[in-house]
């Protein structure tokens, strides 16, 4: 899942949107301040601005704005404005964070006692959907993790009336009436518009039964667009306050979006030593977690991934901004680029890594100039032709390039270009390290390997005598397995079918696409037959 913070002013949007669509309860009165707003304009459209009480403050993913003096409250349109303007592209630091205000936030005042304010969240853990809530709410309100009731709605079950009861027990006598219908309208719009986290603090309910979110942080799950984009309307992921898109993430940013393929890139240290290329968003997490546990993570450049079978020409563009960053500032002890990533499920490694060859190519002379060591451990579809590439590049280029197949644990390159002695055993056909330096150079770490008898797969079913027996990964499938995929993958299905196609694989891998499943046990009720 990817969680992507959004702006309040979108998050109440959407909100306010669903509640019109779907409910009794209802709320309006927000307008947004972005840098090209001309706020002389916004009464024209927005004629309440001038007759309400309002409220203004920024929008920028900011905490504890109240307690930072961020918020003003009760004001007219001409306070609003004069507040907005003192600090408009201005620098401010909340706590240790110093950033440029330059989204605000203007809304309805809504006059209320202390007594009406209430603190509720939403976020997704493991087990399904908890909920918090408690019955005080504002800025004092203190450490709501240790006091609020709580309950989690684990997956395939419904959040129901009675338990919402349990939960708003400690709230007013008055407020019991609404507050469950609301809470049960919020967690419907959670799961309907695919949130990941959810908190209002405060909730306010009036005496007439009204009920208004006075400030609210959310994250969505992005990878959700193609179900509810429409739902969401036109949102931006800002980033955290206090740290503004480098240009280069900004391109990573914009070129992520035109793709199908999913490419991230944070810069943590522009000065770093190592810097990563990985395929694959787990796989990302894993390096930098291994770079940590091996104390080398105060060294890491950046944090990112390439993955979802992105196109050549895409890979090409990630890999030349990574290899431009990385070569603007020498090192006395050189630098080193980790090329990881697991199997790849769909994505064809030899394509990718032809996008990444032509990047070193361009950048060649850079990379012998700051002495740049390059690690290489991938697998998947065509591996061997892409790994074949890379050994190739190294002798053609005279650069250092150790490479490796899935006889390699996937980190293990890790400890090799931090000079740990590592042991690779070899599950298939060796595939040697090939470094015109390396072999030149007996300082170099080399890997140990140690040859394996290779078993060729059979279809004999895993047996246990005693207990159970451990077999490798490549005796656990056979040109016989099939596979049930479950969601809506349509492209993981296609790649599938075409790559049975190419093999000339008698019948298909995909034994049972999911999203068809009401179709086929209609059409087997009415006895037609489906060929898959």
């Amino acid at each position: 899942m990817s969680q992507k913070a959004i702006r309040e002013y979108h998050g109440k949007s959407m909100f306010s949107r669903w509640l019109s669509k779907n409910t009794d309860f209802g709320f309006d009165g927000f307008v947004p301040v972005d840098p090209k707003t001309n706020l002389d304009d916004l009464p024209s459209e927005y004629p309440w601005l001038l007759e309400d009480k309002l409220v203004a403050k920024p929008d920028q993913l900011i905490k504890r704005r109240g307690k930072a003096g961020l918020i003003k409250l009760n004001a007219t349109w001409e306070t609003a404005c004069q507040w907005i303007n003192e600090r408009r592209n201005k620098e401010v630091q909340v706590e240790a964070v110093k950033g440029l205000l330059d989204h605000f936030l203007i809304e309805r005042f809504t006059p209320h006692n202390q007594a009406d304010e209430f603190y509720i969240c939403i976020h997704t853990i493991r087990e399904g959907d908890e909920i918090l809530f408690y019955h005080e709410g504002g800025v004092d309100v203190g450490d709501v993790d240790a006091k609020a009731s709580r309950f989690t709605v684990k997956i395939g079950s419904e959040l129901t009336e009675d338990t919402v009861k349990t939960l708003i027990q400690y709230a007013p006598e008055s407020k019991k009436p609404v507050l469950p219908h609301f809470v049960l309208a919020l967690y419907r719009f959670f799961v309907e518009l695919h949130y990941s986290y959810l908190e209002i603090n405060p909730i306010v309910v009036t005496d007439d039964g009204h009920v208004v979110p006075l400030d609210m942080a959310a994250k969505i799950d992005e990878t959700a667009k193609f179900e509810c984009g429409s739902a969401w309307g036109k949102i931006d992921f800002p980033p955290p306050f206090g740290r503004p898109p480098r240009p280069e993430e900004a391109y990573i940013q914009d070129l992520d979006g035109k793709t199908g393929a999913s490419l991230k890139l944070t810069i943590l240290n522009p000065e770093g030593r190592i810097w990563t290329m990985v395929a694959g968003g787990g796989a990302s997490v894993i390096y930098a977690d291994t770079l940590s546990d091996l104390g080398a993570g105060h060294e890491l450049a950046n944090y990112g991934e390439y993955s979802g079978a992105p196109d050549e020409n895409s890979t090409f563009c990630y890999a030349k901004t990574i290899l431009d960053l990385m070569t603007r500032k020498a090192d006395s002890r050189g630098k080193i680029l980790l090329i990881g990533g697991g199997i790849a499920n769909f994505t064809n490694v030899a394509a990718t890594f032809k996008g990444i060859i032509t990047a070193i190519r361009l950048y060649a002379d850079k990379l012998r100039e700051h002495n740049v060591k390059i690690f290489v451990r991938r697998a998947g579809p065509n591996y061997q032709e892409g790994l074949e590439l890379m050994r190739n590049l190294s002798r053609e280029l005279n650069l250092e390039i150790q490479v490796f197949g899935p006889e390699a644990h996937m980190t293990s390159i890790v400890s090799l270009a931090l000079g740990s002695p590592v042991t690779i055993e070899q599950e298939a056909a060796p595939i040697e390290s090939t470094s015109l330096l390396t072999r030149q150079s007996s300082t170099a770490p080399q890997a140990s390997v140690t040859p394996r008898e290779w078993t060729e797969p059979t279809d004999e079913p895993i047996t246990t005598v005693d207990a159970p027996v451990q077999k490798p990964w490549y005796q656990l499938f056979t040109n016989k397995t099939r596979a049930i995929v479950y969601g809506m993958q349509t492209q993981a299905v296609q790649n599938m079918l075409d790559f049975d196609y190419i093999c000339g694989r008698d019948t298909p891998s995909v034994a049972l696409w999911y999203i068809h499943l009401k179709q086929i046990i209609i059409q087997n009720f009415i006895g037609q037959q489906k060929k898959y």
